[in-house]
């Protein structure tokens, strides 16, 4: 159980080392073709134009490097700053 809950911490301090708000920001702004500062962390990114199958190729980046998220859970509210805090409470 030792090694295992060591390889869990070891994956989650990867992720956070990979993958950081601005990281965060930066790959939603390229998906909407904006810079990134254009972009409110609050702001509804369905309604600023962010479709389903972008946020599934965000998704699957995601998971691909160990980060918990699934498309109904960034679904329920498309923000920046909510998509963080589930990415940050998943480390």
């Amino acid at each position: 159980m030792a090694i295992q809950h060591s390889n869990n911490e070891a994956a989650a301090a990867a992720v956070s080392q990979c993958l950081t708000l601005q990281l965060v920001r930066q790959q939603v702004a390229e998906l909407l073709d904006e810079g990134p500062s254009d972009i409110d962390d609050n702001e509804d990114l369905i309604d600023r134009g962010l479709d389903s199958i972008r946020i599934m190729s965000l998704v699957q980046k995601w998971r691909g490097i160990g980060v918990d998220v699934t498309f109904m859970k960034l679904g329920k509210k498309p923000t920046i700053s909510n998509w963080w805090s589930l990415i940050s409470s998943s480390q």
